[in-house]
């Protein structure tokens, strides 16, 4: 039954949020008290869950999400999201900036907490968008959904992917080879697979999926007016840099490097990313953890972004864009708290355990029997928990005592934990409230991007995953 009751209240928090029009965060506290209650937690054992869970988010990524929305806040104030954008599609071509974007944060990126990586990308898809068509905020957003959630789970060193290897056994290296392979086509077949659905049926409504909050709308209108009319993307964003230009001049803007000012985003990459290859590696000391923390790395983020505002825009204006900052992040944390909350009553539920005796039942199954098996564990835990990494560390933990018993590779096995723990990134997901408002989309647009895209990208790369038991 708590499978049951799980179920319901998933699609409760759905119904509430997208056929009553109930506030996100008021949904998602009745699904949770819900669950708790039903699945007989008991009533202070349901309360207990939903502030230790709603206290045990903003502890792990609180500070996260208001450092990194600051950030991003100034950086667009100061136009280096625009010029950015400019230097893409120049560089790639409007057409292949999903893909370059997808490719980027599955490859490049996975050292990094996913939580980061959409506080500071979703900027940059959300100013790239306008260049690839009516349907180019969809495009941008599942290809940047698609692109951290491979990374995530697939490439070292993802924290998914660490956990995965770490509880299983399975040595880096190799991992990494199979890895590396399956993540990037996985979120490049997602992506175009996402774009075809987008452009060939009207999938894709503005007015019910999109729904961009007050700040964010005037920091676009401003980018709108420095724009001019729509073009072509290299000829609109020529325009656009020569209107930026004159703007800045007449206004009395210092204009810096472009480089210089994406050394907030930068900086703290490096930071976590030499932190985070210093304890793979073994030779982290103190001092390095301490500069590899994201905490600190986005606050010294924020603290050089702040000071580059302030040259290159004046107090003024970098007073504007910390108010549209502080704003947007109110709202965000509060949801991703509440969301936080759901999984943690699903967590006290015992559900995991339910699923430990479904596998222990198939031990010696056939090569592709246990491949589906480890795959639907993860899935229905990623179903039920909202977390990737505890979805992934969970199986990983369920399988791992029979490992021995079945006839097939250990790191297959870590593979299609992998695959099965991204599918359906849903509403109880911190990560979904998030991106939802981060890219300025509706519950519904975020099912129809994030969610949809993970499904897809999950069941891309099982296929990839057989393939791999074939040479393991």
């Amino acid at each position: 039954m708590v499978a049951v009751h799980t179920v319901i209240a998933i699609v409760l928090v759905i119904a509430l949020i997208i056929k009553v029009r109930v506030d996100p965060v008021i949904s998602l506290v009745v699904g949770s008290l819900y669950l708790g209650l039903a699945a007989g937690v008991g009533f202070a054992g349901t309360l207990e869950a939903i502030t230790v869970g709603f206290g045990g988010i903003m502890a792990e990524v609180g500070l996260l999400i208001g450092f990194g929305v600051l950030i991003g806040a100034l950086l667009h104030s100061s136009g280096a999201f625009r010029r950015l954008v400019g230097l893409l599609v120049k560089s790639v071509g409007a057409g292949r900036l999903p893909y370059a974007l997808t490719s980027l944060l599955a490859v490049v990126m996975p050292s990094i907490y996913v939580d980061v990586q959409v506080v500071l990308a979703a900027p940059v898809a959300r100013s790239a968008s306008p260049f690839i068509g009516r349907t180019g905020l969809p495009v941008m957003a599942s290809a940047l959904g698609g692109g951290i959630f491979a990374g995530y789970v697939f490439v070292i060193p993802g924290l998914a992917a660490i956990s995965i290897a770490g509880l299983l056994d399975i040595q880096l290296g190799a991992w990494l080879l199979y890895g590396l392979v399956i993540g990037l086509v996985a979120a490049v077949v997602s992506t175009t697979l996402m774009r075809i659905l987008f452009s060939a049926v009207r999938f894709w409504d503005p007015e019910t999926d999109e729904e961009v909050d007050e700040a964010m709308a005037e920091l676009e209108a401003a980018d709108a007016s420095a724009t001019g009319e729509r073009v072509s993307a290299g000829e609109a964003m020529s325009r656009a840099e020569d209107q930026a230009r004159e703007t800045e001049k007449d206004e009395g803007v210092r204009r810096l490097p472009l480089l210089v000012l994406m050394l907030p985003i930068l900086v703290p990459l490096v930071l976590i990313a030499f932190g985070a290859f210093a304890e793979l590696g073994g030779w982290s000391t103190t001092f390095i953890a301490f500069l590899g923390d994201a905490n600190l790395a986005l606050f010294l983020g924020l603290l050089g972004a702040y000071v580059l505002t302030r040259m290159s825009a004046g107090a003024e204006r970098t007073s504007e864009a910390m108010t549209d900052g502080f704003h947007t992040t109110g709202e965000i944390l509060l949801i991703t708290g509440v969301g936080g909350s759901l999984g943690a009553v699903i967590e006290a539920t015992g559900l995991d355990s339910v699923l430990g005796d479904l596998f222990q039942a198939d031990e010696g199954a056939p090569v592709i029997l246990s491949i589906l098996l480890a795959w639907f564990i993860a899935a229905v835990l990623h179903l039920a928990i909202g977390s990737v990494s505890v979805a992934a560390i969970t199986a990983a933990g369920i399988i791992a005592p029979i490992l021995d018993s079945l006839a097939v590779s250990p790191i297959v096995i870590g593979l299609a934990i992998a695959s099965g723990a991204m599918f359906a990134l849903q509403v109880n997901s911190n990560f979904f409230w998030m991106f939802k408002s981060l890219l300025g989309l509706s519950t519904k647009g975020t099912l129809k991007t994030l969610t949809l895209v993970t499904s897809v990208a999950s069941v891309v790369s099982l296929p990839l995953v057989m393939l791999a038991a074939l040479i393991a």
